[in-house]
């Protein structure tokens, strides 16, 4: 097996000259949130509220659609690996049919962590502030990935001992159920003061993970990297880190760990894995079935804690923990939690949601 570029104090030091400077906008995938890009959105992250569709409103992430560096592109540190470890939005209003919204991004920090998956990884950190067509903030998001030694992290085998999980019926009618049984709040306006802290969200799950629905995630998301033909090449001229070759001998992107296995257990991981924003979302997907039509997400902050790999069946969970009236409106905090098949915590995060009061 061919090795993998390494973490320079050459590379470390240009990307650590770019602390605090806006970065070049790669095109975005959704540039309008059209009524397509809307449907296509909620199909991706298989978020199945009519709202969406009904209101002319999108799932609050769809600015994951509309901006590739709060979605995980990075820069620097070419031919190491990149993995998306969350995301911190803070919207001030909700992204409607019609709007035009451009992402800004600056890189806002890089720090050194010791990492048991590849023995050092670097934090890259960036906050990117979504305008519209005014001129007016819709959102503030910080986002952040860890750049880690590919080689490092194979050698080490953090999941040497990894066992694919073999779904019995029994398991697979579970899940069927609770796709049957999710429930939507809708247009029943959940207020305020019938919300009682310790009081647990219905659960929403996600999966089993395949490589169709890492496709069906892309086809709404539009991906980092994918690119066909003339275009792949151009991309690889660009960015020659980016091309790593395949059994063929052909340049591919990085990105196709998610589809890839001998690519990622290259990389450090057992299997093909899901995209990081993917669970972000569906948590928020969580968050807008309870709080229903009349809510609205305020801030939804989550961190990525490990692979979500294909085959694993992730349960979006939350639990109230705290509300308060502020400058008038009724806050809600949700502690927020994604589990997987094995028990284990593989994304947890908060929420603020902003529900309409009785007397107001």
């Amino acid at each position: 097996m061919s090795r993998f570029p390494t973490i320079t104090d050459e590379a470390l030091g240009a990307l650590r000259a770019l602390v605090g400077k806006e970065i070049r906008r790669p095109e975005p995938y959704v540039e309008v949130a059209t009524r397509d890009a809307i449907r296509h959105w909620a199909h991706g992250i298989g978020d199945r509220n009519p709202f969406w569709a009904a209101a002319r409103v999108a799932p609050p992430t769809i600015l994951f659609a509309m901006d590739r560096i709060v979605s995980g592109y990075v820069t620097g540190l070419p031919g190491i690996h990149a993995m998306y470890a969350g995301t911190d939005f803070r919207w001030r209003r909700a992204v409607r049919e019609g709007d035009r919204v451009v992402g800004r991004s600056v890189l806002s920090d890089l720090e050194e962590k010791a990492s048991t998956f590849s023995r050092r990884a670097i934090k890259q950190t960036y906050r990117t502030t979504f305008v519209d067509d005014a001129g007016a903030i819709v959102c503030e998001a910080d986002s952040w990935c860890f750049r880690t030694e590919r080689d490092a992290a194979r050698e080490l085998g953090k999941y040497r001992t990894f066992e694919p999980h073999r779904y019995a019926p029994g398991e697979i009618e579970r899940i069927r159920r609770a796709y049957a049984d999710e429930a939507i709040r809708g247009a029943t306006p959940r207020h305020w003061e019938d919300v009682e802290v310790g009081e647990l969200l219905p659960t929403v799950v996600k999966g089993p993970l395949t490589v169709t629905s890492v496709i069906a995630f892309v086809q709404g998301w539009g991906s980092l990297y994918v690119r066909a033909h003339g275009l792949a090449f151009d991309l690889f001229e660009r960015h020659p880190a980016l091309g790593i070759e395949n059994e063929f001998g052909v340049p591919e992107p990085p990105e196709r760990v998610h589809w890839d296995e001998d690519l990622a257990r290259a990389v450090g991981v057992p299997a093909p894995y899901d995209y990081g924003p993917e669970r972000v979302a569906w948590l928020g997907h969580l968050v807008t079935n309870w709080m229903g039509d009349a809510g609205g997400l305020a801030r939804l902050n989550v961190q990525v804690r490990r692979h979500n790999l294909i085959g694993d069946t992730t349960w979006c969970r939350g639990r109230v923990a705290a509300k308060a009236v502020v400058d008038g409106r009724g806050e809600v905090t949700v502690d927020l939690v994604a589990v997987n098949q094995r028990d284990e915590t593989i994304a947890q995060g908060q929420a603020v949601v902003v529900l309409p009061r009785r007397h107001a």
